[in-house]
């Protein structure tokens, strides 16, 4: 179907070139001159370069360079390079990281101090919970050395977190 197309088609345009139909517009053949085909340009016409007159006086666009020359502006512009400030201050990005809640489990996280992911390392210290849970066996009775036992319990002492790598506090946590 397209290649009836394009075969009808060239063969109108062949016409119309040859002068053979009439149509309505531009392409019709002028009175006096040759209807046959004219040969198209050589090469050499084609390829040829038209020296067109220069303009005196100034041209809009067009600048006159140091030499003499003239000069034409790039078609873009681009912004200035800035100037380095011997004055400046250095700023320094810090990454402020969620609040993270210690309990007493160890505690995956990002150590501030040596910046490496770590799983922290606990320690049990006594706390007011143990105080609290000594005076009270005292008052109970147990003098003879059995109020001493809530500071062998963890569960009764307050929780301190270190990093394993650096040795550094990161937070504690309390049981009262």
């Amino acid at each position: 179907m397209i290649w009836w197309w394009w075969k009808k088609r060239r063969k109108i345009r062949i016409k119309i070139f040859q002068g053979k139909m009439s149509m309505p517009g531009p392409h019709q053949v002028v009175p006096g001159a040759s209807s046959g085909p004219s040969a198209p340009p050589s090469y050499e016409e084609t390829m040829a370069t038209h020296h067109f007159p220069i303009p005196h006086g100034p041209t809009p666009g067009v600048v006159p360079g140091a030499d003499g020359k003239v000069m034409t502006p790039p078609a873009y512009y681009s912004q200035p390079m800035p100037v380095p400030n011997p004055n400046a201050i250095a700023v320094q990005t810090v990454y402020v990281q969620p609040a993270i809640s210690f309990f007493d489990r160890p505690v995956q996280m990002l150590c501030p101090s040596c910046n490496k992911m770590i799983v922290t390392h606990l320690t049990y210290t006594a706390g007011a919970l143990t105080w609290l849970s000594c005076g009270s066996l005292c008052l109970l009775g147990c003098i003879a050395g059995c109020c001493f036992i809530p500071f062998c319990v963890n569960a009764l002492q307050d929780v301190d977190h270190y990093c394993p790598n650096c040795k550094a506090l990161l937070g504690t946590y309390k049981r009262l």
